[in-house]
């Protein structure tokens, strides 16, 4: 079954994503900007497929307690129960 039709499988992929995001924008900050740098007093306009792995970074850095939680729990219930 594909894993857009599984939920387990799509919380599998979404917090793989959010976690691999997060990792990449630690190591290399600027990844997701495109290589624009802001003028003072104005922000970044992300859109895109890179706004959207941006938006997943910023979640996995702002709520990382909790991706963190909810990837131990998902390896879990892969290795466990599935």
């Amino acid at each position: 079954m594909s894993a857009i039709f599984d939920f387990s499988s799509l919380l599998t992929v979404i917090l793989l994503l959010i976690c691999t995001c997060a990792y990449l924008r630690d190591m290399r900050p600027t990844i997701f900007d495109g290589g624009q740098t802001p003028k003072p007093g104005e922000r970044l306009k992300r859109s895109g497929v890179t706004g959207f792995l941006w938006k997943m970074s910023r979640i996995g850095e702002r709520l990382s307690p909790y991706v963190g939680f909810s990837c131990a729990i998902m390896a879990i219930h892969i290795l466990f129960f599935k």
